[in-house]
């Protein structure tokens, strides 16, 4: 299976996935603590993510697969939503509550 094979799988096998750099419960970049703390505001508690450290190929392949060269990625119902940047400008609009089926904050 190629990498790109393996983040379609990922990426269409749950509802939300976040790539990032560390877990949920460490985050290992600001970024990733930031976009881990939006999911949570909005109320995206169990969430698919995937450590990009631990996986050299996955790192890359993600970069290629979204046309997206920054970690962390928002991925919803398949769909590429974006950094942390967009999403914290999302969450400010109510745009990413509505994307992932939440309430507004």
């Amino acid at each position: 299976m190629s990498v790109q094979d393996k983040i379609r799988e990922q990426v269409k096998g749950h509802r939300v996935v976040l790539y990032m750099k560390g877990t949920p419960q460490f985050p290992q970049c600001g970024f990733s603590a930031t976009a881990t703390e939006i999911l949570k505001r909005c109320g995206v508690g169990d969430f698919y993510s995937v450590n990009v450290l631990e996986d050299a190929d996955i790192r890359q392949g993600i970069k290629e697969y979204a046309n997206w060269p920054t970690i962390p990625q928002l991925y919803v119902n398949g769909e590429f939503v974006g950094g942390c940047d967009i999403m914290r400008e999302m969450y400010a609009n109510g745009e990413l509550q509505q994307a992932l089926g939440t309430k507004p904050a």
